[in-house]
């Protein structure tokens, strides 16, 4: 009996040592590396639209106490021939 035992005990180390365990993990790895490079740069970007949000708030606060607008002025709706 301790015989089969071990030779099923050797069998089953053969057999896992055959499969891609390690090539899958690696490839999980580089995956959740890349997803992780993308999150940065959506970060990134996401921080300067929130920067850029909190500034137009301040021009709406300033629009209510009436102050001037800053920046370009608006085109006319009406063209002049």
């Amino acid at each position: 009996m301790e015989k089969i035992k071990s030779l099923l005990n050797n069998f089953w180390f053969w057999l896992r040592s055959k499969t891609t365990l390690d090539e899958k993990a690696i490839d999980v790895y580089e995956e959740v590396k890349d997803r992780a490079k993308e999150m940065k740069k959506e970060f990134v970007d996401v921080k300067k639209a929130a920067k850029n949000v909190v500034n137009q708030t301040k021009d709406v606060v300033d629009a209510a106490k009436g102050k001037k607008r800053k920046g370009r002025k608006k085109k006319s709706s009406k063209t002049k021939k």
